[in-house]
């Protein structure tokens, strides 16, 4: 009996001897078992941490700052800004109208009215700014719908001492009224605030224009920029040194000008084209998307021509905006309505009316019809970087000529832009002239 007990204390001895290697092996495993959740937590919180420090490094801060306010994503907010039109007891701010998307994107601004008797324009920033949804928007639009207040009131083209305000950027603050309202404009909004700008304008007086952008197209980031409008025609152009389109893109700031209808009166046609051109430029940048997408091809026009009378009289037009024309085609004729007699307008080439006068009374030399040839894009850009560097080799060449010396002239009076020679005449008599070549008041390219 003992020697069975015996035996079977030693047999369970050997089994607690032989269960302990498992026990700390079992125990082993439950360690690695409640061990291994930590490094995934540490992973988790790094995770975190990165997504963390992605949204904080986004493009554009929380808040908008700008003329002294902040703009809150998801905010449309109507802003002042005062450019000392008048004496300060009396003098009314101009409305700046402000969106905030609730999302980061780029920064768009709309001016219209510098000439404060385009009013197309004033409408267009007012349809499109209050379409907009800021909390579902990315990025930031800004939208001055009258620039020239002091114009507006009066119907006036001009500030009351008869300057043009778009010859006169980036302006100066201790220059001329003019200088100091461009000024004032252009470093409290414009240079730190639009990464695009559009600057909407219609033609001057007794013009009209087809609706078009108008631009550098020899300058990389503005003829990338002049092909999100859709099917909006579009024409080359420098512009002339004190336009806000050339003054924004001086500075880096890929700008266009809007050109549609005629001054004095709101015109249906030009406002809707104008409005659908800018919606389907929200859409292609990202800032909005829109169900009028302009998706037809784009006309692009490298070379244009005012054609202008060689008598005066009664102007009497054959064709209408957009029409197309062959060379040596009729497209108006100036009547004498005394002695019946009587000049046809030829055209000289073949090509598109882009612009035109209303019929009139007109003196000799009066720019009467614009003429456009369509080109592809991709040709009209090749052609605008020679001519930019022939510009350029010409400049370097000669700073001190004649040329040079009249277009300082003309720059420093302020109310006109530099003017080039008549270049030729067709062979109907009809003067041909560049499209800067434009007197005080007309509107042409460079308006």
């Amino acid at each position: 009996m003992f020697g069975s007990r015996a035996s079977w204390l030693s047999f369970l001895l050997f089994c607690s001897f032989m269960s302990s290697p498992l026990s700390a092996t079992e125990l082993a495993d439950e360690e690695d078992v409640v061990i291994a959740p930590e490094p995934e937590l540490a992973v988790a919180e790094e995770t975190v941490a990165a997504a963390e420090g992605t949204v904080t490094e986004t493009p554009l801060p929380p808040e908008l700052n700008i003329l002294g306010h902040k703009v809150a994503p998801g905010e449309l907010m109507t802003l002042s800004w005062s450019p000392g039109q008048s004496f300060p007891s009396i003098d009314t701010p101009v409305p700046v109208l402000v969106a905030r998307g609730a999302k980061p994107g780029p920064a768009l601004c709309l001016t219209a009215a510098i000439h404060g008797d385009e009013l197309n324009g004033i409408e267009m920033v007012r349809r499109l700014m209050y379409q907009l949804k800021p909390d579902r928007m990315n990025g930031t639009v800004i939208g001055i719908p009258i620039v020239n207040l002091d114009g507006f009131r009066r119907g006036s083209r001009y500030l009351a001492d008869r300057r043009d305000l778009n010859r006169h950027f980036p302006g100066s603050g201790k220059g001329s009224a003019a200088d100091r309202i461009a000024h004032s404009l252009f470093y409290e909004v414009i240079r730190d605030h639009c990464q695009y700008l559009v600057d909407l304008h219609t033609g001057s007086l007794k013009r009209t224009n087809l609706p078009q952008i108008r631009g550098d197209l020899s300058d990389e980031a503005v003829f990338g920029f002049s092909r999100n409008f859709g099917g909006i025609t579009v024409l080359h152009g420098r512009g002339t040194n004190g336009t806000l389109r050339r003054a924004a893109v001086n500075v880096g700031i890929p700008t266009v000008t809007l050109e549609a209808g005629g001054p004095n009166e709101l015109e249906e046609s030009a406002v809707d084209g104008g409005v659908k051109a800018l919606e389907t430029l929200l859409q292609n940048l990202g800032i909005q998307p829109t169900r009028r997408f302009w998706g037809t091809p784009q006309p692009v026009f490298y070379h244009s021509d005012w054609v202008r009378t060689d008598q005066g009289g009664i102007l009497m037009s054959q064709v209408k905006l957009g029409d197309s024309v062959k060379e040596g085609a009729v497209m108006g004729r100036v009547v004498d309505p005394v002695s019946n007699t009587g000049s046809d307008i030829l055209a000289p080439f073949t090509g598109r009316v882009i612009g035109m006068a209303t019929n009139q009374v007109v003196q000799t030399g009066f720019a009467a019809y614009h003429l456009g040839v369509e080109k592809a894009a991709e040709e009209v850009q090749e052609e605008a970087r020679d001519d930019e560097q022939s510009l350029g080799d010409a400049a370097a060449a000669d700073e001190s000529s004649d040329v040079a010396s009249a277009d300082d002239s003309a720059a420093a009076d302020g109310d006109a832009a530099p003017s080039d020679e008549i270049r030729a005449a067709d062979s109907g008599g009809n003067p041909v002239s560049n499209p800067d070549d434009t007197p005080a008041g007309e509107c042409s390219v460079t308006c």
